[in-house]
């Protein structure tokens, strides 16, 4: 199958969903910092004709509607081997749970990575399915989220456990 796309309607505004091939290569907002231009996605695809992108459009919404906690698709990112190694922790973070930029850098060895892993998660292409919004400031801080920090807010509460958000004042 060759590079296609489709877009789909979300509580958190349209979203773009990209296949090559067997997998899924990136997930966009609209408004999305470092999105490519829309000649990058390929040839507009109806979920209806696609069963790749019909289960990834399926996926997500059960997950932003509380009924998934993860994903269950081929996923396939473009980038050098420290993004591949920043993203594969971050796949890791629970749901409900979060991390910070510094904890990864440990994770990879290197406290004094936190900086360029910053730039790694920023660069995921694959938002919500690589839960790069599960990152947070080394103060716990909402940082930089490449579809806006409403955005990431909103997927944050959505995971969070029903105790938490009932002790929680906003």
């Amino acid at each position: 199958m060759r590079l296609r796309h489709t877009v789909t309607d979300t509580v958190l505004g349209p979203i773009t969903i990209v296949a090559d091939g067997e997998a899924i290569t990136g997930l966009y907002f609209q408004h999305h910092i470092r999105r490519p231009d829309d000649a990058a996605f390929g040839v507009a695809m109806p979920v209806s004709e696609d069963p790749l992108l019909r289960d990834a459009v399926q996926q997500l919404l059960e997950y932003l509607d509380g009924r998934r906690e993860g994903f269950d698709l081929p996923l396939r990112a473009a980038g050098d081997d420290f993004n591949h190694a920043v993203w594969d922790v971050v796949a890791r973070i629970p749901a409900g749970q979060t991390t910070t930029y510094g904890a990864i850098a440990e994770q990879l060895g290197d406290r004094s990575l936190a900086q360029k892993v910053g730039q790694a998660v920023g660069a995921n292409p694959l938002c919500i399915f690589v839960p790069c919004h599960r990152v947070v400031g080394s103060n716990g801080s909402l940082t930089g989220y490449a579809g806006g920090l409403t955005r990431k807010r909103v997927l944050l509460e959505l995971e969070e456990p029903a105790t938490a958000s009932a002790e929680r004042l906003f």
